[in-house]
């Protein structure tokens, strides 16, 4: 038996495949931190971290696995999530950057599916586009206090599973050129956002289940597209009406065409012979032009 038995229901061979499997995380502050220690707890093998940021003490109150004394030593997150991830997973494959997320574009490239837990519309736009152009798998969170009078306040919260082909966070109207330029206007007088423990952890819960289906969906048709709504007031988690009006249609903010690296060059990438064939197994010429030269390229 071992520490993942009960959850094999993820399937026979799911242990090695969360093993093999590579994640990307950028912000590993209070929801970043959630899914940091949940990916550990479920056997992850492979990360990728980003936050450029210490521990500070207005942070304890949701930064999990940070302490007081990470505050004295002024500990890098980055720092804090290898360490959480270490006491579960020793072997893990773990590259840390503290700093921006685009100081290691090819790290991030290699993952399986990317989290973002960032503040900004910028960041969040910026993180899809590149997402998107490498076709890795993209779950946003995020989430926000409103005031609402005399009621008092209104916490409220998204995921979105953005996938290559379908629908984007721009589709879902949560990325807007309004949005970007009003938070441009305002950059550093916005001060602290408010943030709690528990709603990040509803969040950051809700994505780590849409990554573990993408990798290894313990039933038939694993999600493709998810827009989910947080009211942390009600705590409830349903899908926002978007959901279903943007179901089966394609984005047209990233297109499929404008997908792969920019900068890759075919005549920088290493020459390896096709082998010669044991044996014959039919005659070349009745396969296709483009089989034929699939093989040729592949094989």
């Amino acid at each position: 038996m071992t520490r993942l038995e009960r959850q094999s229901f993820l399937g026979a061979n799911s242990e090695n495949i969360l093993r093999g499997a590579t994640v990307g995380i950028v912000g590993a502050g209070g929801g970043g931190s959630h899914m940091v220690q949940q990916f550990a707890h479920m056997g992850i093998g492979g990360y990728v971290i980003a936050d450029p940021d210490f521990i500070e003490d207005t942070n304890t109150n949701r930064l999990i696995g940070g302490t007081l004394d990470d505050v004295l030593a002024a500990r890098p997150k980055v720092d804090i999530a290898a360490r959480l991830i270490r006491g579960l997973q020793p072997d893990a494959r773990i590259v840390l950057v503290p700093g921006k997320w685009q100081d290691a574009v090819d790290d991030f490239k290699q993952c399986d599916v990317i989290v973002g837990a960032v503040d900004s519309f910028k960041d969040r736009d910026e993180l899809e586009r590149f997402a998107r152009k490498h076709l890795i798998p993209y779950v946003d969170i995020g989430m926000d206090v409103h005031t609402i009078g005399a009621a008092g306040y209104l916490v409220t919260g998204q995921v979105i599973l953005s996938m290559p082909g379908e629908p984007c966070l721009r589709c879902c109207g949560l990325i807007t050129d309004e949005r970007l330029a009003q938070e441009a206007q305002r950059y550093g007088a916005a001060g602290s956002r408010p943030q709690v423990v528990w709603s990040n952890g509803a969040l950051a819960s809700t994505a780590v289940s849409i990554v573990t289906q993408i990798l290894t969906p313990w039933f038939k048709g694993p999600p493709v597209f998810v827009f989910l709504d947080y009211d942390g007031n009600k705590g409830s988690i349903t899908p926002n009406k978007r959901m279903v009006m943007l179901k089966g249609c394609g984005c047209t903010h990233h297109p499929l065409d404008e997908a792969g690296d920019p900068l890759f060059d075919i005549r920088t990438q290493p020459f390896h012979p096709r082998p010669k064939a044991s044996k014959v197994v039919g005659p070349a010429i009745m396969k296709p032009w483009w089989w034929r030269a699939w093989d040729w390229l592949w094989r």
